[in-house]
């Protein structure tokens, strides 16, 4: 299993989607948040993502497609 910490920020109009529904519901992923502050204006999400190394690639590389800011912040692989 691995886990990586990724931070997400969403501009108004990406605000209302349900990003992270989609990535637990997409993915054979756990997703944890960490911290967020999200309102009508800005959003951004600091999540954990624990899985097989392939799916959190998958979800990371599906993320950066959606136009939200992505960045990966912390990685961890354990046996």
């Amino acid at each position: 299993m691995a886990e990586v910490d990724i931070n997400m920020t969403a501009r108004r109009e990406q605000v209302d989607e349900p990003w992270l529904w989609r990535l637990g519901q997409e993915f054979d992923v756990k997703v944890n948040v960490i911290k967020a502050s999200i309102d009508t204006d800005f959003g951004w999400v600091q999540v954990r993502l624990e899985g097989p190394i392939e799916e959190i690639q998958r979800a990371t590389a599906w993320l950066m497609t959606t136009g939200l800011h992505v960045e990966a912040l912390q990685r961890a692989v354990g046996a």
